[in-house]
């Protein structure tokens, strides 16, 4: 007999599990496939939470240099790699044990292997049948490979990155957007010497360039080394590599490691998605609506394989939507406001249009901050440069999006976040009592600051 599920996932990410949890508490005979040994996905296993724990890591590490302009000295640290490795793995597979758990618990059925379209109800796993009433495809992206490069093992991609193999004296990072200027933060501050190449005007392409000036000042302070509006013609494998580049930076770069950083495909093209009736793009993603349907109404798309962007909490609220769906309920994700969060040091997080977005969608828009060197909070607790930003409609004063550089931005833009999904105005965040001293008082600053209330400047 082939086996039967009302709703498959295939895909064990942040969107698919958070999927299978929500419909299986719904009460749908729910069945979770994965190929990975562990769920959790990229995500968990090989993404956010180890590169979280090495970011911290490296927090620690500057924080100690920097309390020696406070007079207290700890002297140059001695990493062990080993255990700086077992470390990230051990976080990493407490959180993977602890989603099995919660599979069991719910009665999730667990599959082990790669699942492949045979029909539009059915699928193989490894060759062996199972049918379905509804399925969600969840598999995620895969890092891009730069065509024409060598094949060579010190050539690596973000998932390799966090392995932490070594830590090369020179290192060389292929891409400044969000995972390029976190590896740059992490082996920087473990002792490698760091190059940075975007073929971009700006690191951190599309976020607001005032606040990227401010991290990437911080980044050359620690001394990583930034080239942009540059591109990497050619690379030559010998004793070390070689970058040959061209455009601001004409010139070469030998690095004893290098880490291609430049973007992420989709996996739609991986799952036999024509045989199930579903259209895949060229950048192998499967097109999905608000509530996560797909050209068969039947077969949902979640997640990285759904499109931009590839964030993995935008994965876990579709996932949610779309059990939801699946379980006969009303849902949609109807919201272009998706945060985020570049854990760098310090920090960069955005919400919403930039101030250049929104005037080229030709909205009026104004811009009000407060700089982070006024802040108490910031400076007694050993803070740099910094700067909180919102972008409003001057006739109505309704916020319209933000921008934070700073220690913890990534936590501080939840309240903006709020603040937009709200609908609040300048005045409700102004008015809005915020506890002293604090670094979430910037926020607050900054909205008094465009109403005239402002006594801190």
């Amino acid at each position: 007999m082939t086996d039967r599920c009302d709703l498959l996932v295939i895909g064990a990410g942040p969107g698919g599990y958070a999927c299978a949890f929500r419909a299986a508490d719904l009460g749908l005979k729910v069945t979770l496939v994965d190929a990975r040994e562990r769920l959790g996905g990229v995500c968990l296993n090989e993404g956010c939470i180890p590169s979280k724990a090495l970011l911290h890591a490296a927090e620690v590490i500057r924080s100690a240099q920097d309390m020696a302009g406070w007079g207290i000295a700890f002297g140059k640290p001695r990493i062990d790699l080993d255990a700086l490795r077992a470390r990230k793995d051990g976080i990493v597979g407490g959180l993977t044990g602890g989603l099995g758990g919660l599979a069991a618990r719910r009665k999730v059925t667990e599959r082990r292997g790669t699942a492949t379209f045979t029909g539009q109800n059915a699928v193989e796993i490894d060759g062996e049948a199972l049918e379905f009433d509804r399925a969600v495809v969840a598999v995620g992206s895969r890092p891009v490979r730069l065509p024409g490069w060598p094949d060579d093992p010190r050539i690596w991609d973000s998932a390799a990155a966090l392995e932490l193999r070594e830590v090369p004296d020179r290192l060389a990072i292929v891409g400044g957007g969000i995972i390029g200027l976190e590896m740059a933060t992490i082996y920087s501050a473990l002792g490698s010497e760091v190059a940075v190449v975007e073929l971009s005007p700006q690191i951190a392409p599309g976020a607001d360039p005032q606040a990227v000036a401010i991290l990437a000042r911080a980044l050359e302070g620690h001394g990583v080394t930034l080239h942009t509006d540059t591109r990497v013609e050619e690379v030559e494998a010998g004793d070390a590599l070689t970058l040959t580049c061209t455009g601001d930076f004409a010139g070469r770069i030998e690095a004893d490691a290098v880490i291609q950083s430049v973007g992420r495909r989709a996996n739609g093209d991986r799952v036999g998605a024509e045989a199930a009736g579903l259209t895949v793009t060229a950048r192998g993603e499967i097109a999905s609506d608000a509530a996560g349907r797909t050209d068969q109404p039947h077969i949902y798309a979640i997640g990285d394989v759904s499109g931009l962007p590839m964030l993995a909490h935008r994965a876990t609220h579709q996932g949610h939507v779309v059990a939801e769906v699946a379980a006969g309920h009303r849902a949609a994700l109807d919201t272009i406001l998706i945060p985020s969060v570049a854990y760098t040091d310090p920090e960069l997080a955005w919400i919403g249009p930039t101030e250049a977005e929104a005037k080229a969608r030709g909205l009026t828009v104004k811009t009000t901050s407060f700089p982070w060197a006024a802040s108490g909070r910031n400076l007694a607790s050993g803070g740099g440069d910094g700067l909180t930003k919102l972008v409003y409609d001057p006739g109505t004063l309704r916020l319209l999006g933000g921008t934070i550089v700073g220690r913890n931005a990534g936590e501080l833009l939840s309240e903006i976040t709020l603040a937009l999904e709200m609908g609040a105005t300048l005045e409700d965040i102004g008015l809005t009592i915020h506890a002293h001293p604090t670094l979430s008082e910037t926020t607050a600053f900054a909205a008094e600051r465009a109403l005239g209330m402002l006594t801190d400047l």
